[in-house]
């Protein structure tokens, strides 16, 4: 526990159709109203199936928090099924909630409170008769406990109330009643127990870490708002999962500002159009996950050797082929940096944090733009789900810049492939008088027509402009952690692992060893000069990811030509932090130490 604050996580377990994942959602957003930091993150059944487990995180901090924590405060059954495998998760005298009054019986050993932990604190309440009795139907189960949750630990509950009705706004009134009835009866519940566990949440009126104008978002919500900020035109795309949110609110919010969207009969024709409607200079986008990717591969060529610019999102889950569509992995590293025939090198940016996400969306068709070339954006369905408070500063600027047509001398033809000092190209679109051109998916010559001839020059050119591209104004391509100079161990990451391999650098500082770490943003080009100097600092290089073959690290190690120590995962699940201070104390030689007071 944070002794000088707040830093608590909820973890909400139950069966589909138990509004778990409601019940989280009124959670974090009451909790961000309140002005805590939260990190949350779902967990659900692959089946769209009336069961199977579902898991609401939550973690609400007075202090900036970087990944959920590995053990939670307070454990919440609403189906003790599914809840007993997490008792376990639960830290020493934290708490386990849970009803204590069922309407069935059930088997030896089925019921939560055989295995809770001595050193844990049992709440069991007749969770099911409050909420009948409130409203008349056990529906209401999920709100009851949250209400249970405020009264114990002395929330606000006009909060809660505020989210609830803005939750359930285009319901009847006669819903939004019932909840509010709900969690006002919890409430009383809940106050009425005298607490046992040490789990504290400090006032905000005496704690303030945060401001009024926090924004709850996912990682898909925040490329939305970045997309939208940086006056996206077009956005042609397929559902597929966890990138189908992206293309359901730019759906709503596109077409009001005069934005044309396509849902495509599938990923080909959707990257398709959208390298069709880059070419006209629309900003245009795409957004899929790793199958997609894969048959989104030969056009992605066409981009490149057509110069055009575009935008697509990957969201990454598990695979190969179908996989595992609801659980988290980093697998398609390789094919977003090297997937397509020939040399086809692109930009590919990979945030680390939801506001991450949102800035590298508004930058992404700039970027884009100054480089003629397609970028991608690769992010994972854990940062895709994960909800943080974000804060605009509304000093980003993500509007297109003016734009300057070619210049022609003595009538000479308009070279659409000119070479130039910076390798970028002048660029007209089609309809600008005078600078007619030729587009082709062959190799080319300055005016576009097919010439295999020059296919070594203008390879040089389409891999040299992108080098550029590392020292973009405003994008964090990389960022240093930690302590200065020459440490024991380097922790080394890449896009949503780096909240973890945060949290992990400050416990081995914690322990006495000295530990730096550095995330790569742009991972097509590699800021090799950066990262040479962060392994010159180094005794050790550790780089976890979530995939089987550590795909980040043999990119790193391939352009560098140094060892690193892998730390690879494939779970489905974040990976852990207790698992990455195992390896560093491992390589740093050092065994795990508890620091004295005043520390």
């Amino acid at each position: 526990m944070n002794k000088s604050g707040t830093d608590i996580q909820i973890a909400i377990c139950g069966s589909a159709g138990d509004g778990t994942i409601a019940s989280g959602d009124i959670m974090k957003r009451a909790a961000a109203l309140m002005g805590f930091n939260v990190i949350a993150f779902d967990v659900y059944p692959p089946d769209i199936r009336g069961f199977g487990k579902c898991i609401s995180r939550i973690r609400i901090s007075s202090q900036q928090a970087y990944s959920l924590k590995q053990e939670s405060d307070v454990l919440i059954s609403l189906n003790d099924a599914h809840a007993i495998a997490h008792v376990g998760e639960v830290r020493d005298f934290g708490a386990v909630i849970y009803d204590d009054r069922l309407v069935s019986k059930v088997a030896e050993g089925g019921h939560i409170s055989a295995h809770i932990n001595p050193a844990q604190v049992p709440y069991g309440f007749s969770i099911r008769q409050i909420s009948e009795q409130a409203t008349n139907a056990a529906r209401s189960r999920n709100i009851v406990i949250l209400g249970y949750l405020a009264g114990l630990y002395d929330l606000p509950p006009e909060f809660f109330h505020e989210v609830i009705q803005a939750k359930f706004a285009t319901k009847p009134q006669a819903v939004i009643d019932d909840n509010i009835k709900a969690f006002d009866a919890g409430l009383q519940e809940g106050r009425a127990v005298f607490k046992l566990d040490d789990v504290v949440v400090v006032d905000k009126a005496e704690d303030k870490a945060t401001e009024s104008d926090a924004v709850m978002m996912t990682g898909n919500g925040a490329v939305v708002r970045g997309f939208m900020e940086a006056g996206i035109q077009s956005y042609f795309g397929y559902p597929i999962t966890p990138a189908t949110s992206i293309m359901e609110r730019l759906a709503i919010e596109m077409p009001p500002v005069g934005g044309k969207f396509l849902q495509t009969e599938d990923e080909i024709s959707a990257i398709a159009a959208t390298i069709g409607a880059g070419y006209t200079g629309s900003r245009s986008a795409t957004a899929t996950s790793g199958p997609g990717l894969a048959l989104m591969a030969e056009m992605l060529g066409l981009g490149v050797m057509a110069e055009v610019p575009i935008v697509v999102v990957v969201s990454q889950r598990g695979g190969p082929s179908t996989g595992l569509p609801t659980k988290t992995e980093q697998s398609d590293l390789n094919l977003a940096v090297f997937g397509g025939s020939g040399d086809a090198q692109r930009i590919v940016l990979a945030p680390t944090n939801v506001e991450g996400c949102y800035r590298c969306a508004g930058m992404a068709f700039d970027i884009a733009e100054t480089y003629q070339t397609p970028v991608i954006l690769l992010i994972d369905l854990y940062l895709s789900n994960r909800y943080e408070t974000v804060f605009p500063s509304g000093e980003a600027s993500f509007a297109p810049k003016p734009r300057v047509l070619p210049t022609l001398e003595d009538d000479a033809p308009y070279k659409r492939y000119a070479f130039t000092e910076n390798h970028i190209s002048p660029r007209a679109l089609p309809g600008d008088a005078g600078l007619m051109h030729t587009i082709t998916g062959l190799e080319h010559n300055e005016l576009g027509r097919p010439n295999d001839a020059i296919h070594m020059d203008m390879s040089t050119k389409r891999h040299e402009k992108l080098k550029a591209a590392v020292h973009y104004p405003g994008l964090n391509v990389y960022k240093r952690f930690g302590d200065e100079g020459r440490v024991k161990v380097g922790i080394l990451g890449w896009g949503s692992t780096f909240g973890e391999i945060l949290e992990t650098m400050y416990e081995a500082q914690a322990e006495g060893i000295q530990c730096a770490a550095m995330k790569v943003v742009m991972l097509s080009p590699l800021p090799v000069d950066a990262l040479q100097a962060f392994f010159d600092d180094c005794d050790e290089i550790l780089v976890p990811e979530l995939n089987y073959e550590g795909q980040f690290a043999g990119l790193v190690s391939g352009a560098l030509g140094r060892p690193v120590t892998r730390l690879t995962r494939a779970t489905g699940s974040p990976v852990e932090v207790r698992e990455i201070l195992a390896e560093v104390r491992r390589l740093s030689g050092q065994s795990p130490t508890t620091p004295q007071a005043g520390e």
